[in-house]
């Protein structure tokens, strides 16, 4: 059911544009290019399967892992359609 202006189905296709654009940041954030054999952060060796898996691997697991943890998703595009947060 739509509110106001907005047609049927609206709710859903915000929903599906927020995954659509979490998905690209993602590909985004791929490695690519030749695996190096050492992590570039803590010279560890990378192991094989892990740069078989993953091509233009550049970090080992624990190096990897810790970047994400930092990481914050923003996607910067404002979908919450209120007049407060289109004037910010």
């Amino acid at each position: 059911m739509a509110n106001g202006w907005a047609p049927d189905g609206a709710v859903q296709d915000q929903i599906e544009d927020s995954i659509r654009d979490a998905i690209l940041e993602a590909r985004a954030h791929m490695p690519s290019g030749e695996s190096l054999e050492e992590c570039e952060i803590c010279g560890e060796p990378i192991p094989e399967k892990r740069r078989a898996a993953m091509p233009g691997v550049r970090t080992c697991i624990a190096c990897q892992s810790a970047r994400d943890a930092k990481r914050v998703a923003f996607s910067g595009i404002n979908r919450r359609g209120s007049k407060d947060s289109q004037l910010r």
